[in-house]
């Protein structure tokens, strides 16, 4: 079957280990468009943090979507209308931030206008996040939070041995009540249950009546295995996880190699 969508998550995939989108990719995406193929850039980052990089690959018509926060929001990026959401609030705040204190790691949360976090010792993984996604980053007491405020995603993030250690010690209730990714090896994400990238992926096609058998997903990390498990053509990175590569469907050259070009050339173009 014809490839109708093809959603690519952003760092370790569709950006080089320099954070740029090469040439060679940028050419693919932009005949994949011309072709007719609707591009979703699917990612962990918020809105902000994806838009340069919509802009640079002229994904801001229309009929273009961005997928943000692992899954827990689906816009329109000419309009910034959403069409799918699922967030967290205050009770869901105070529970995860417990937890992740209990467990012995540093935490934050986040929505559209920043990162807070309750720890006076800053995180340096929140300050790199902050710079990533540019985002402004806040310290807040638990008892200064707003308790009206939504939150997109909330995160545990620390080196990977403490982080290891935490995870360890979160109870089996929070693993049934929220979707749990390890997005990075310092950074375990903390979402509305039913977010996730494959759903993201799933609905969004849903919406535009696109059959799952012709869409394409690629992805480098946790955080992408349950939307290139669900594709037709689901699409690991050479320098993805073992468990990434072991539910693709098949394996391309790293971001280094202009994987995700050489993937939409063979089974897009």
């Amino acid at each position: 079957m014809t490839v109708e969508l093809i959603a690519i998550d952003l760092d370790g995939t569709l950006l080089n280990p320099d954070h740029k989108i090469s040439p060679a990719v940028k050419d693919a995406l932009h005949a994949a468009k011309e072709k007719g193929i609707k591009i979703v850039i699917c990612t962990g980052r918020p809105f902000p943090g994806a838009t340069a990089f919509l802009e640079e690959l002229g994904l801001e018509d229309d009929d273009d979507y961005v997928i943000t926060y692992n899954g827990g929001l689906v816009q329109e990026v000419k309009t910034g209308e959403i069409v799918v959401q699922h967030m967290m609030d205050h009770s869901d705040y105070v529970v995860l931030q417990e937890a992740a204190e209990q467990a012995g790691s540093h935490f934050h949360a986040i929505h559209n206008e920043g990162i807070f976090t309750p720890n006076r010792d800053i995180s340096a993984y929140s300050i790199r996040e902050a710079y990533l996604i540019g985002l402004p980053l806040f310290y807040r007491r638990p008892d200064e939070m707003d308790i009206n405020t939504r939150y997109n995603k909330m995160m545990m993030i620390d080196e990977e041995p403490i982080l290891e250690a935490a995870i360890a010690r979160l109870p089996k209730e929070l693993w049934d009540r929220y979707t749990i990714l390890r997005s990075e090896p310092f950074f375990l994400e903390l979402l509305n249950k039913k977010a996730s990238k494959g759903t993201a992926v799933k609905e969004l096609s849903e919406l535009l009546s696109i059959p799952r058998e012709a869409v394409m997903t690629l992805g480098d990390g946790g955080n992408d295995i349950d939307m290139i498990e669900w594709a037709g053509i689901g699409v690991a990175m050479a320098n993805a996880t073992d468990q990434v590569k072991a539910v693709a469907d098949h394996v391309t050259a790293s971001n280094a190699e202009d994987g995700v070009a050489k993937a939409i050339e063979q089974f897009a173009l």
